[in-house]
């Protein structure tokens, strides 16, 4: 699999730890992860932002592991947020979880489905 970071020079481009783009060749498996909420295995969900969206994203890590996955492997990722206020955490938990890596994203605000909920990050995996 050959995953390419496109930033076209011609376009915006501001430096936050994401690709404008992603092109993708040689695939031979795709993994859609559903919209992973910031429950903990117990059933429980954690009260503040960054507890909840370090939650979201162990449980999209958990999913690509299932599929003998890792993170490397998301070429597109969406995540959903309850309230544009949490933008700078959710960007900071983001950059402090794939660290390097910067696949396409999408940021959306909205209503979520339960109101405990803060935020929802879907994935798109390749190998």
């Amino acid at each position: 699999m050959n995953m390419q970071h496109i930033n076209a020079p011609d376009a915006h481009n501001l430096k936050t730890g994401y690709s404008q783009a992603v092109a993708v060749s040689q695939a031979s498996r795709s993994v859609y992860v559903s919209g992973q909420i910031p429950v903990r295995p117990d059933g429980t969900v954690p009260e503040s932002f960054t507890e909840q969206a370090e939650q979201a994203w162990a449980n999209v890590e958990a999913q690509l592991k299932a599929a003998g996955m890792d993170l490397s492997n998301i070429a597109k990722h969406t995540t959903f947020l309850a309230d544009r206020r949490y933008r700078a955490q959710n960007s900071q938990v983001r950059r402090k979880v794939l660290g390097d890596l910067e696949p396409a994203l999408t940021v959306i605000i909205t209503g979520i489905f339960d109101e405990a909920w803060l935020l929802e990050i879907e994935a798109v995996a390749i190998e």
